[in-house]
């Protein structure tokens, strides 16, 4: 499966009553039904590791573009209308910022890793709490609840996986607690923030700007408003879009299948 297609549903299941294995590219699987699969005993494979860096660093590129504006930079730049560049026209420092990553599951930590590269302040909130010694190496600070990383950072960084207890993690509350000149970041799916009421926040100023790699639906409908705002950066879902590792995640299903058919053992098997 790419992009999750085919959709695996009932009427497919009972249309291949040989499948015996659904090997999903990426992490993901909030697109998979895993007990309609069970009751199929058809078995799941992902891969999950591979495409962690290249996410850590599309999302330290989102903070990146975000706070020096390079989007609107670029259209100033080759805009026809451009007579000159206005000296007032300004973006901020990421150096010395915080930054709060909600989600420290892998690609949390390697973003982590990163901004601790740009001498940047690391606060997370994650369902548990890193070992003191990840912690340490970079510089990262534990927040048990939410509320505390959302008031104290300039740019939340969204790293969880979608499930029930992340769907509209980040509402209209969650939203208003965060700095009125803060950045929301979200590399993990877009149904884990409330569109709707993202839309309002940065409309209405109640935070500074987004910058998404993933939104719902994928791609939005050409006239949502998200795409009209000048203080929102969309691109689209590429946090893995890199030749090297989609070609390692295509030799990594491919494993999972062979593994599958012959009766063995399936490497990277979602349980």
């Amino acid at each position: 499966m790419w992009y999750h297609k085919p959709a695996i549903n009932e009427a497919l299941l009972q249309s291949l009553p040989n499948l015996m294995i659904v090997a999903s590219s990426g992490v993901g699987i909030d697109h998979l039904d895993l007990k309609l699969l069970s009751r199929y005993g058809v078995k799941v494979s992902n891969t999950p590791f591979v495409v962690s860096t290249d996410t850590a660093e599309l999302g330290m590129a989102l903070i990146l573009a975000s706070s020096r504006r390079l989007v609107e930079g670029h259209e100033m730049a080759v805009s026809p209308d451009t007579e000159y560049f206005p000296a007032d026209w300004l973006g901020v420092e990421v150096s010395g910022a915080t930054v709060g990553i909600v989600g420290m599951g892998t690609i949390g930590y390697k973003v982590a890793e990163r901004a601790k590269a740009f001498e940047m302040n690391i606060l997370y909130h994650n369902r548990s709490q890193r070992p003191k010694e990840e912690e340490c190496a970079v510089g990262a600070v534990y927040c048990k609840k939410i509320d505390d990383l959302l008031q104290q950072s300039d740019f939340v960084l969204l790293a969880v996986n979608l499930t029930p207890q992340t769907l509209k993690l980040i509402g209209k509350r969650e939203l208003e607690l965060m700095k009125p000149t803060a950045t929301l970041i979200n590399i993990s799916r877009g149904l884990v923030v409330d569109q709707d009421a993202l839309v309002e926040a940065l409309q209405n100023k109640v935070i500074k700007a987004a910058a998404l790699d993933v939104t719902y639906p994928e791609p939005l409908p050409r006239d949502h408003p998200l795409l009209k705002l000048k203080n929102v950066i969309i691109t689209p879902h590429i946090g893995s879009a890199t030749k090297k590792t989609r070609w390692v995640m295509m030799e990594e299903m491919t494993e999972s299948i062979e593994a599958g058919l012959a009766g063995l053992p399936i490497p990277r098997e979602v349980l």
